[in-house]
């Protein structure tokens, strides 16, 4: 119900006016992309394969139920009819649990293949006393099995956070925009309203006509950058709406009346769940990238020990008690039984050794990747940690610069007004100030996408 209430509220904000902008935060848009983008769904499909990939794994130690009939009967007469039924339970080691009921008759029936009348059961089990006992591929396809699904949630963590990674650069692509856009709307009102008061001083014979022209051609000017930076807003929320999706898989395309949080600086660690790392205490073992391949270590570890086990002898033993009346206990004994010894063993193993080079030379392999990811993590972080605190410095100076073009601009405007200066150098102060706030969004879309790759290095989880 109330991802139900969530949908409509967002579908409603998205769809109808509104006599003032609708503001959507980082926050909330990243919501709505884990919980209904098409590719955080298919990242959870991995869990679910997984899942089902250590079911097929338990399979292997189904009981099973099986029966052999066989009869032949030619000239009205019965050759033979025979009747095995069998129940085995595979359990952890090499050992396998079974019980049996054998029924023959006929005329030609063979004398090893004849029963008492009512059948002869028995019960007894099959052991594997070298190759399979200690290691088989049962037991490993169930241990890895488990080891799969704590794999794909990991990966799972991995493949979400590189589609927020994602949708986050797209959301701060789509900041800049709006704010280059803003700038452009500001100066071409001052540019209106500057164009306007100079005619009406031109209409009255206090301003020369060449002070109109130059104050035209600023305004164009403006508007013409209005235009480019809108258009550049569109494609920017374009490219914003392939991330924002319904819950019935119905993508929803940015009105003009939703735009983005100018605040983001003030809640970007929380939003990104980096507001409580301590980078210099940060545990690499914990990343989700090197959790991932420590388990697939384990998996390809397991895989070696049975390949190593598979250069044992196959030496299968089978002891069965005999009974007719196997409802009472005590007719099972020692006296009555069935057995059996299977003993076979390659004389040159070469396949058997050849499986165990290539487990041992992918487990050599899984590890030097381990080593490398370990290192090129610490590299990154440390590199984007200095990068961010550079962006920090270069931010104020930045700050300072537009606040001082900004005194600049109105000391000139006041001058001009007085009759002191020209038209030409408030317009100059003008563009000094543009241009600097163009740098100072541009300087803060920087560190956003820093702040957004230092997110993606780390992967932490994602509720």
């Amino acid at each position: 119900m109330r991802v139900f209430l969530v949908i409509i509220c967002f579908f409603t904000s998205l769809f109808t006016s509104a006599q003032s902008d609708s503001i959507i935060s980082l926050s909330e848009y990243l919501g709505y992309v884990k919980s209904f983008h098409p590719i955080v769904k298919q990242a959870n499909l991995i869990i679910n394969e997984s899942e089902a990939k250590l079911m097929k794994a338990r399979g292997a130690f189904d009981p099973k139920l099986e029966a052999d009939y066989d009869r032949k009967k030619f000239d009205d007469t019965e050759y033979y009819d025979k009747l095995n039924a069998a129940f085995k339970i595979p359990t952890w080691y090499g050992v396998e649990l079974k019980g049996n009921f054998e029924e023959n008759e006929g005329v030609y029936l063979s004398r090893e293949a004849t029963v008492p009348e009512g059948g002869l059961y028995s019960a007894g089990v099959s052991v594997s006393l070298a190759r399979g006992f200690l290691a088989n591929e049962r037991m490993t396809m169930l241990k890895q099995g488990k080891l799969f699904v704590n794999q794909a949630k990991a990966d799972r963590q991995l493949l979400v956070n590189n589609i927020l990674y994602e949708a986050t650069l797209t959301y701060f692509n789509w900041l800049k925009t709006y704010n280059e856009k803003r700038v452009y709307e500001d100066f071409l009102e001052n540019a209106d309203m500057r164009f306007n008061g100079i005619k009406k001083n031109y209409e009255v014979g206090e301003m020369p006509a060449i002070d109109t022209l130059e104050a035209r051609i600023a305004l164009n000017d403006r508007k013409l950058n209005l235009e480019k930076s809108n258009i550049k807003y569109i494609k920017a929320s374009l490219e914003l709406s392939n991330y924002l999706w319904l819950d019935d898989n119905t993508p929803i395309e940015i009105k003009e009346h939703i735009t983005p949080d100018i605040n983001t600086l003030e809640t970007i660690d929380e939003t990104l769940n980096m507001s409580l790392l301590n980078l210099e205490d940060l545990d690499l073992e914990n990343h989700p990238k090197l959790q991932s391949l420590d388990y697939k270590f384990q998996s390809l570890t397991l895989e070696k020990r049975l390949q190593l086990n598979n250069l044992l002898p196959k030496i299968d033993l089978q002891y069965n008690f005999l009974s007719q009346t196997p409802e009472v206990m005590q007719s099972f004994s020692t006296s009555a039984y069935k057995s059996g010894l299977n003993i076979s063993f390659p004389l040159f193993l070469r396949k058997e050794r050849a499986d165990l080079k290539l487990a041992k030379l992918k487990l050599m392999d899984t590890e030097f990747e381990i080593m490398a990811t370990k290192i090129t993590l610490k590299n990154k972080i440390d590199a984007i940690t200095q990068e961010l605190d550079s962006y920090i410095i270069q931010n104020n100076y930045t700050n300072t610069i537009v606040a001082d073009y900004n005194i600049m601009l109105n000391a000139e405007e006041r001058k001009f007004f007085l009759g002191e200066s020209s038209l030409f150098l408030v317009n100059s102060r003008e563009s000094n100030l543009i241009n600097a706030k163009l740098k100072a969004i541009e300087l803060e879309y920087d560190f956003f996408k820093t702040k957004a790759t230092l997110f993606n290095v780390l992967a932490p989880p994602v509720e």
